[in-house]
């Protein structure tokens, strides 16, 4: 299925990893030691607060002349500007904006913004220099100034904060004010309230196969990192139940319980693929300290004697190698995206259900992280007889019958404000997404038509979702459909 620094914690002007869940997100950003511009924001705020950076981590571009890059946030249009990683470009990570003579803006508008902090300093020996932040409202057509004008002479990164007085929609543009000389920008953070409207890190809609590939890459096990979520309690995978009653034991062949640190799954090894996967959202597992890996790879820890499904088994059947555990819900580290990547974490899917549908959910539930959420899901398929890209024949299994094309995928989303104790938080009123599409490549891309009830999918599964809530709340709220919005 189908985004180093990128999240939902206040105070952070960089990453959002290791943010804790009773961080208070109202409070402001400080200014700048050099910064002469604009006052913070008000404290206690009330509502969904969201913080957001762009690191520049993910994008490449190498050269000055302008062009439109695309980035974590969004789309930026580079005009006399690069992204530099030099030695002498001062930078918080591995990359930074050099900015010459000319400007950066956003392609895209933000909502509910209140405070922008933007990271900066000369670019190695070059005299000091001048530059402005300005906004505009109407998207990019007119602009203005937004705080006082910064004389650039730091030769470290200092961060300046600059308050938006507007609501509605708003995009930025950083301008240089004095010519050929250079700065390094980085680590710009977004503050504000609501929904911001943008889709958060790169989408996960890469890595497809449906065509013919080359020989499989060497399998590989999973590394477990201090970014994985914790074996129980609040933030654990598996913490509203073990939906089949699936065992690590080699008698359960075709409900083989895997943790893989990251994620949790049950397995089946006659249909080489999970019966579905459970794992916990949060503002720290998007911080996109790793950009999308696309490493894809058998996994060397099944049981010996089960056929174990290579990086090239989906090779030319029409069907992508589709996530379960999506690679763009794990980017706090290498570690936890490579974890994705994993062939036993994928189901061959049709290739406009995986990159359109599921993709704009798997968005949408990242986007009700930022907006201060946390989110519980699990994701699985069943049945046999998909539709994939190569013909409008429906297929039964591919890479020589190992692996079985599933006739539907489905989703279930517990979302929870951002908090602790998270078994006693849901109660008759907590939203629950639940949604099941079919296996093929003419479906709708809007998700929000194929919403279900939880019960829905136990019906069709023979599975007990949300097991470990009271049987009272599951009663409440797995007969309920989600308005998708």
């Amino acid at each position: 299925m189908k985004f180093r620094k990128l999240l939902i914690c206040a105070g952070l002007a960089l990453a959002i990893a290791g943010c804790k869940k009773n961080d208070n997100p109202g409070n402001p950003g400080s200014t700048g030691t050099t910064g002469t511009t604009g006052t913070t924001g008000s404290t206690g705020v009330t509502g969904n607060v969201y913080s957001l950076t762009e690191t520049f981590e993910s994008g490449t571009k190498t050269a000055y002349a302008a062009a439109d890059v695309t980035l974590s946030t969004g789309s930026w249009n580079f005009n006399d500007a690069l992204i530099g990683s030099l030695a002498t470009d001062v930078k918080d990570g591995n990359q930074s904006v050099r900015l010459r003579t000319g400007d950066i803006a956003m392609n895209f508008d933000i909502n509910g913004l209140t405070q922008v902090i933007i990271k900066h300093a000369k670019y190695g020996s070059d005299a000091a220099s001048t530059w402005q932040l300005l906004m505009s409202t109407d998207g990019g057509v007119n602009y203005t100034q937004v705080g006082n004008t910064i004389n650039e002479t730091s030769t470290t990164l200092v961060a300046d904060t600059f308050k938006v007085n507007v609501t509605g929609k708003v995009r930025l543009e950083i301008k240089k004010t004095s010519a050929t000389i250079r700065i390094n920008l980085d680590d710009i953070t977004f503050k504000g309230t609501g929904d911001p409207g943008i889709t958060i890190g790169i989408p996960d809609t890469g890595g497809a196969d449906t065509t013919a590939t080359s020989s499989a890459t060497s399998p590989r096990g999973v590394t477990v990192g201090s970014d994985a979520p914790p074996a129980s309690g609040d933030n654990s995978n598996l913490l509203m139940g073990n939906p089949s009653g699936a065992q690590a034991s080699m008698s359960f062949t075709t409900n083989y319980l895997i943790d893989q640190g990251y994620y949790v799954e049950s397995y089946n090894s006659v249909k080489g693929e999970p019966n579905w996967v459970s794992w916990h959202l949060d503002a720290s597992n998007i911080t996109n300290a790793t950009g999308r890996l696309d490493n894809f790879a058998g996994f060397n820890g099944l049981p010996s004697g089960w056929y174990a499904v290579q990086s090239n088994s989906y090779s030319g059947s029409g069907f992508d190698r589709g996530h379960n555990c999506p690679s763009a819900d794990r980017t706090s580290s290498v570690n936890a995206n490579s974890a994705t990547f994993l062939m036993t974490n994928m189901i061959p899917q049709a290739p406009q259900n995986n990159q359109q549908t599921w993709a704009n959910l798997e968005n949408y539930l990242r986007d009700q992280v930022v907006a201060g959420y946390e989110v519980y899901i699990i994701m699985g398929s069943y049945g046999t007889g998909g539709v994939g890209s190569s013909s409008s024949a429906t297929v039964n299994t591919i890479n020589n019958t190992h692996v079985n094309v599933p006739s539907n995928v489905w989703k279930v989303a517990v979302v929870l404000p951002a908090g602790t104790g998270d078994l006693n938080r849901v109660t008759s009123s907590t939203r629950v997404i639940a949604v099941n599409t079919p296996n093929i490549n003419s479906i709708n891309s809007d998700w929000t038509k194929y919403i279900v009830t939880v019960r829905d999918i136990e019906t069709a599964t023979g599975y007990n979702l949300l097991s470990n809530l009271p049987q009272n709340v599951q009663d409440a709220i797995e007969v309920k459909k989600d308005a998708g919005q």
